[in-house]
């Protein structure tokens, strides 16, 4: 691999024009179609073959009127709340509370069904389903139900009873609300829709009623702005300053990585225009690009700084350096793009879309480090490390003339007694750990949003006002076309049946359809939905299905925001044990292949291991554990941050293995010894993993700024990650490892070594190749 990437480093340096203007034709024709084609981006989420994804789908089968999907429904609750000693059912009150119905029906995306005036007459036996405030709402359906259970014969206390369960007034009325449907998708929310939602509760707010708004159609989703990208490339481009001690040097892993990420993120816009893509998979995917992309490129620069310390020839130079360095920078790239495409595995769409995208700005970025790259090189010539900064020197460590450096000097520190900071690293990374035992998982909600939201206050307001459980409802979609009991006793024994489970407070039947052979009951908890409780109940629930199946032959299955979240974090961990055997299993070859070696892939796993354990342990105690009052609100982790970060991780960690013990690798294979090449192979990398490492921090850390808590955490874990894994497993850890293995670091089985093919990432073939004289020179030398 390293004579054709030499090969490639060589052209594209001295075909500089065309490989230039090939990148800007590239950059432009993503640009037009980016304008062209890209569609809307959508934060739906479906879960297929969850239990609670089922249970939605026979419902939306059966009820199309009723079965939307509360994920991905658009939708919005106005909830009021009376003045201090007031009740809402005042006159003055509900008069405010039309008001802002008033202006809610002017909304356009309102659905029709929603904006008839209440008061026109409707046919009889349909239900109008006009915007009427709590109030005449609540009145309404206690004449109802009491006119039908004394038509029915029913105690009439148990029916009231169901419809205070149903009411939107809560039973001291001093706290109320409403459901406004909404036409389209989550596409359909701007910022002019959230502005007429907020100018109609405005209106009750004027009156002096507390009003907040919460659901999907009051909420945009807030973009980084640049800023992020901003901050984090200003403290690469102090880093890369430092590290080269040139302006232009600098520059160039900068402009090389602006130019991959534009690419990259112009590929998934226009992606968008063909699938569906949630909002965040961009921003996550330019996290990642951007630490990558200018981390690979610093890791050619490096290199080429060295080789034109021991050859004038800047094009041979160029060729080398892509030769060597990029062999590793290809490898790298494959491990990143291996853990993140691997996310297939847990079957999960967005994640998938999350995982997908990201490699391609990886494999991007991977691309114009090798080609671009050097091309620019190539256009500055002799002028690539000009801009001297004063006060700041980097010397190669070959060009030292004998004096060791701060890197020899901490390889001898470490190899010295390689067992005590071994030892203390692994301690050091098991105390950051244990928070992570007390890890909880959930799906943002309203629950978990910042209390100073609206949403959030809404949510508490009911609380407040109805009970926790009214906040998070469960669903049971009963079918009966099979039951051995008449439709209306089967639901009536599955009623029997909720009600006798502990933490219920309600359960009626709310719905049957015309076949009637189908109903939906709904069940309120006594606890809320992110109450362990309520998740025991949808369990016990689901387990009792069995039994009833076997007595009357009826079937059922359990919904709700509370089933659906709990099914997603049941499909991330189960998929947890395979992806890992997958992404450690394919990587663990790849890592075979790289450095003809056991032991070594196996340390940098183990390695890996450590680092992620203690990237949870501090987010935990973080953002879950409030720990330093860093963050104002700790919630729970988002449920798949977990195997997202596991597979970023992976992925980086392996960039570090690379960029070093490859260099490691090299000059054991050039005839070092197994310690003096650790010192030499640490003393030529150490320098610009620490550059790369410092980089990716400042990249990541600087999405903790942005306001989405999952961006923020993801932004805070990564850099953690990247710190642990770099500062202490890799230039700790490794080190001290490989020194105390010896030659065996570099043990291969005779039968593996013939079997696996011989990469030559560390260019032994390429230098053997560059140092044979050419076939004519003898003969030139005869004839002399």
């Amino acid at each position: 691999m390293a004579t054709y990437l030499y090969r490639i480093g060589k052209f594209a340096y001295r075909r500089k024009g065309m490989v230039l203007a090939l990148w800007l034709a590239i950059l432009v024709l993503m640009g037009v179609g980016a304008a062209t084609l890209s569609g809307p981006t959508n934060d739906s989420v479906t879960i297929p073959g969850t239990p609670a994804q089922q249970a939605q789908d026979l419902m939306a089968e059966r009820f199309p009127a009723a079965g939307k999907d509360p994920f991905n429904a658009l939708s919005a609750r106005f909830v009021f709340a009376a003045p201090t000693g007031q009740t809402l059912d005042t006159p003055v009150n509900e008069a405010a509370m039309d008001a802002v119905l008033a202006k809610v029906r002017g909304i356009d995306l309102v659905e029709p069904a929603a904006k008839a005036d209440p008061g026109t007459p409707v046919a009889e036996g349909t239900h109008s389903a006009a915007l009427v405030n709590p109030v005449v709402a609540h009145t309404g359906l206690l004449d109802q139900v009491t006119a039908n259970a004394e038509e029915q014969g029913k105690p009439v206390d148990q029916a009231l009873a169901n419809a205070q369960a149903l009411s939107a007034l809560s039973p001291d009325r001093t706290v109320g609300y409403v459901d406004v449907p909404f036409s389209g998708g989550h596409e359909d929310v701007t910022k002019a829709l959230t502005d007429q939602i907020d100018a109609a509760a405005q209106a009750g707010r004027d009156a002096g009623l507390t009003v907040q708004v919460s659901g999907s159609a009051a909420q945009t989703v807030d973009m980084p702005g640049g800023s992020t990208e901003l901050i984090g490339m200003g403290v690469a481009a102090v880093v890369l300053m430092i590290t080269f001690g040139s302006l232009v040097a600098a520059g160039l892993p900068l402009i090389s990585a602006i130019i991959g990420v534009a690419i990259g993120s112009l590929g998934i816009t226009i992606a968008t225009g063909f699938t569906t893509l949630g909002s965040m998979t961009p921003t996550l995917a330019i996290m990642i690009g951007l630490a990558v992309a200018i981390d690979y490129s610093l890791f050619i620069v490096s290199r080429f700084r060295h080789e034109i310390s021991v050859t004038d020839d800047r094009e041979e130079a160029a060729g080398r350096a892509v030769g060597t360095a990029g062999s590793a920078v290809v490898f790298a790239g494959l491990t990143v793009i291996i853990a993140l495409v691997a996310l297939r595995v847990v079957g999960i769409k967005f994640l998938t879309d999350m995982g997908s995208a990201a490699a391609f700005a990886v494999f991007v970025a991977v691309l114009i480090a090798l080609t671009f790259l050097p091309a620019m090189l190539g256009l500055f010539g002799r002028k690539a490390f000009a801009g001297k900064i004063p006060f700041l020197t980097s010397k190669d460590p070959e060009s030292d003339e004998g004096k060791p450096g701060i890197g020899t000097r901490y390889a001898h520190a470490i190899t010295r007694v390689p067992l005590v900071p071994l030892i203390g690293g692994v301690l050091l990374l098991a105390v950051l750990a244990l928070p992570a035992t007390g890890l909880r998982l959930a799906l943002p909600s309203q629950a978990t949003a910042d209390p100073a939201t609206s949403a959030r206050q809404a949510y508490d307001l009911i609380d407040k006002g109805f009970g926790p459980g009214r906040n998070g409802p469960l669903v049971v979609v009963v079918d009966a076309q099979d039951a051995t009991v008449s439709a209306d006793q089967a639901f009536g024994d599955v009623v029997a049946h909720i009600e006798a489970q502990p933490d219920v407070t309600n359960a009626q039947v709310v719905g049957v359809n015309p076949e009637g052979d189908t109903a939906q009951i709904l069940v309120t908890p006594a606890s809320g939905p992110s109450d362990p409780r309520t998740v025991e109940l949808m369990k016990s629930l689901r387990d009792g299905e069995a039994g009833l199946h076997e007595q009357i032959g009826v079937n059922y299955g359990v919904t709700g925001m509370t089933a659906l979240e709990t099914d997603v974090s049941d499909r991330l961990q189960s998929a947890l044990i395979p992806y890992l055997a997958v992404v450690v299993g394919l990587a663990f070859l790849l890592l075979m292949l790289v450095f003809r070696s056991i032991l070594v892939p196996l340390t940098a796993t183990l390695g890996f291991l450590l680092s992620v354990m203690a990237t949870f342990g501090a987010t935990v105690a973080i953002f879950q554990n409030g720990w330093g009052g860093l963050i104002a609100n700790p919630q729970p982790l988002v449920s798949f941050m977990p195997i997202f970060l596991i597979g970023v991780v992976f992925g980086l960690a392996m960039d570090y293995q690379v960029f070093l013990v490859t260099r490691m690798r090299e000059e054991y294979v050039h005839g070092a010894s197994a310690k003096d090449a650790v010192i030499a192979g640490f003393s030529h990398g150490g320098r610009v993993v620490t550059a790369a490492a410092l980089i990716m921090i400042s990249v990541f850390a600087a999405f903790i700024a942005e306001p989405d808590s999952f961006i923020k955490s993801v932004g805070f874990a990564l850099a953690a990650a990247v710190f642990f894994d770099a500062f202490v497993v890799r230039m700790v850890i490794i080190p001290a490892v490989m020194a105390l293995l010896g030659d065996k670091a570099w043990w291969l089985p005779k039968w593996l070594e013939r079997v696996l093919p011989n990469v030559d990432i560390e260019g032994a073939k390429l230098e053997r190749d560059l140092e044979t004289p050419a076939p004519s020179e003898p003969e030139a030398v005869a004839a002399r």
